[in-house]
């Protein structure tokens, strides 16, 4: 039986949950105080660092503070091992991606929905995911 549940999905207070739909704040006092790792980037540090993700596929999502890849593999056994690699990396960490797979497929979008964008999990994550990629 599926139940859906929003009691407790966003852990922020409402004001930093509107203000998440308008996008990151222009201060970190604004930002949600889960752990320093979901607080968005400074924009010298996120263009520095989205730009690295960039260099190995990564791009921003247009109408989203958001990360995206697909990734190819030779079969859906790979592609499937993969994924439970990243699952448990992102149980470890609590920070789960937004994916969808199709046999050798996997598109991948990374977001801190605590604080409605970007943030050092997101960059975290893309590195392992890319990391574990490459072992594939």
């Amino acid at each position: 039986m599926f139940s859906f549940r929003l009691v407790g999905l966003w852990p922020c207070s409402r004001r930093s949950l509107l203000s998440s739909l308008r996008g990151p704040p222009v201060s970190r006092s604004n930002v949600c105080n889960m752990s320093s790792d979901s607080h968005w980037l400074s924009p010298a540090d996120r263009d520095q660092l989205v730009m690295e993700l960039r260099a190995t596929g990564w791009v921003e999502v247009e109408d989203r503070d958001a990360l995206f890849k697909e990734l190819h593999f030779k079969t859906f056994n790979q592609a499937f091992g993969f994924m439970s690699r990243v699952a448990l990396q992102a149980e470890k960490m609590n920070h789960h991606p937004e994916w969808f797979n199709v046999y050798n497929k996997v598109q991948i979008t990374l977001t801190t929905h605590d604080c409605g964008g970007l943030s050092r999990r997101d960059i975290k994550m893309a590195k392992f995911i890319d990391k574990i990629a490459l072992s594939m």
